[in-house]
């Protein structure tokens, strides 16, 4: 498992005063802003307090940032909190990161890939799969129907993806490898 897991990510600025826009990955979107401290990729820490919302984003301000080009300078930065500092999760609940490099087994314990990202474009997760052997990547839903197995202690997801879901343009199967470029033509 993940020793840190990222709980959001600053989209932007608000104003002049330093403000930044906030986008939340915490179930309460508002969770964020409870953790004593957050810290960026390289370690840095953070100190947040709530400014309200605009546009479905938290505001916040940040301690010792105190205008609008220090805030500028910090978008895109993703924040993380320490892994123990989260409760467990609920049985069949899952952190995002949990998830991130779990080994795709088909139901007939074939190796489809590995999970590389989780999206939420707001239909419900979806897993993004780089497939073995492969760059390319395909994307599942993240649910009991799709994903029926999670062995995290075992490092790897069981999919029974819908009929058709895995075949590409030209009716293969996209976890195959056919021995074909990828324009069809051999040579």
């Amino acid at each position: 498992m993940s020793e840190r897991v990222c709980m959001g990510v600053i989209t932007g600025v608000h104003g002049v005063r330093g403000v930044v826009r906030l986008k939340s990955f915490a179930e309460n979107p508002a969770d964020i802003l409870s953790f004593d401290a957050l810290v960026d990729e390289a370690g840095k820490s953070y100190r947040l307090t709530s400014q309200g919302q605009a546009k479905g984003v938290l505001l916040a301000r940040i301690d010792g940032v105190g205008d609008r080009n220090a805030a500028e300078a910090l978008k895109g930065t993703m924040l993380y909190v320490p892994r123990y500092a989260l409760p467990e999760a609920e049985e069949n609940e899952f952190y995002h990161a949990d998830l991130i490099g779990l080994r795709v087994d088909r139901m007939d314990e074939t190796e489809l890939g590995t999970v590389v990202a989780v999206h939420d474009f707001g239909a419900g997760d979806l897993i993004d799969v780089r497939l073995a052997g492969s760059s390319r990547t395909v994307l599942l839903p993240f649910n009991e129907e799709t994903v029926p197995v999670v062995d995290l202690e075992a490092g790897r997801l069981v999919v029974d993806p819908m009929p058709g879901l895995l075949e590409d343009d030209e009716g293969e199967d996209a976890g195959e490898d056919t021995g074909a470029a990828p324009n069809g033509e051999n040579g």
